[in-house]
């Protein structure tokens, strides 16, 4: 009966680690740009024991977890500020702290030292991979090459310059992406492909998370259900267990 129970036992702690990865979709599904997290299916491993194999076999988690690069729902704001990509790429940003990353996240503000950062704090950076740090003005206009032209104060009216070039990438197929353990997205060595100005930016857009709610809500149940089931195979491995124990017992008087 062992061998059900650690089977069991088994799925369920895999069963376990897909509800904190639904946990944390369902966070962050207002997040803009955030990139739903998919479960770690892992691969199947069997069991050696003095040096043979046996017919037990488990679910083992390998490698990193994955995530969904779906497009999420771009919404027109009207804001400047506002930035997206049109179906596939990403931005380079530097997180407060550690390496430059890739992200999708658009809803930009500018700090008082003229950075511009991202609504987590991480600043967006150029083709030089540098901070964008934009001088006082009136006006600011992003084109889909990620041209930033601005109209300085003390200008001429109507009179723009180029600020700073947004740094995007679409990376081609031999690129690993994943989710660093700061939840950034970086390749599976921790380098970044160069930025190849591959993303179409739209200006007064932002793009929310790609999170499918009505999904994470029905895998949950379909999860809450496998996992009582779980739960009452161990039991009745429990119970089998028992009843064999008192059949082998010797007879009392």
């Amino acid at each position: 009966m062992d061998r059900m129970i650690f089977t069991a036992l088994n799925a369920l702690h895999n069963m376990r680690d897909t509800r904190v990865v639904q946990a944390q979709n369902l966070a962050n599904q207002n997040v803009p740009g955030f990139r739903a997290d998919l479960p770690n299916e892992g691969s199947t491993s069997f069991l050696e024991a003095m040096g043979s194999e046996t017919t037990r076999a488990f679910q083992l988690e390998m490698g990193k977890s994955g995530f969904s690069d779906e497009a999420g729902f771009l919404s027109p704001t009207g804001e400047a500020m506002d930035i997206a990509i049109a179906d596939q790429g990403y931005f380079y940003i530097q997180p407060e702290n550690g390496e430059p990353a890739l992200s999708r996240r658009g809803d930009l503000r500018q700090g008082a030292d003229g950075v511009l950062r991202d609504g987590a704090g991480n600043a967006l950076l150029d083709t030089a991979l540098a901070p964008i740090a934009l001088p006082p003005h009136r006006s600011v206009t992003i084109n889909e090459v990620g041209e930033i032209w601005i109209e300085p104060v003390g200008g001429a009216p109507g009179a723009t310059q180029l600020a700073a070039t947004i740094a995007t990438v679409i990376p081609d197929d031999t690129v690993r992406l994943s989710k660093s353990e700061d939840a950034n997205i970086r390749n599976l060595d921790g380098d970044l492909p160069p930025p190849n100005q591959g993303g179409k930016v739209l200006q007064g857009v932002l793009e929310g998370s790609n999170v499918n709610t009505i999904n994470e809500l029905i895998m949950q149940i379909d999860n809450q259900r496998s996992f009582e089931f779980g739960v009452q195979l161990v039991t009745t491995a429990k119970e089998l267990d028992e009843a064999g124990a008192r059949l082998l017992r010797m007879p009392e008087g």
